[in-house]
């Protein structure tokens, strides 16, 4: 069973870089036709989708986000990582990351890590 673990700070402060990393276990990031992927659901409102990796390593952002986004892998460590830059209160959220493949018909999700932005 693959089972994903956000870690990261919960408080970052306005105009700071927001840095998560998932851990990946039971399966491998560079499975062929999986993708890891980023959400994130602010208080009170939907989910939003942020971007991914595939497993090849080719990165995918929110158009509306990219800017601000980047996500990178370590495959030595098997984790995927965010970083979101010049944060403001409204990036204030929990933050998920995912996982799967629409071929296999998989889909994995962490527990989630609520990142506060507040100075």
């Amino acid at each position: 069973q693959v089972q994903l673990q956000e870690s990261g700070p919960g408080l970052v402060k306005p105009s700071q870089t927001l840095s998560l990393t998932c851990t990946v276990s039971g399966g491998s990031i560079t499975t062929n036709s999986y993708y890891w992927s980023w959400i994130r659901q602010p208080p009170g409102k939907g989910l939003e989708w942020m971007g991914a990796i595939d497993y090849d390593g080719n990165t995918y952002y929110n158009p509306s986000l990219k800017r601000y986004t980047s996500i990178s892998r370590d495959t030595s460590k098997n984790q995927f990582s965010l970083q979101l830059s010049s944060v403001t209160p409204e990036d204030t959220a929990v933050y998920f990351c995912g996982g799967g493949s629409s071929r296999y018909g998989r889909e994995y999700w962490g527990q989630g890590t609520q990142v506060t932005v507040s100075s």
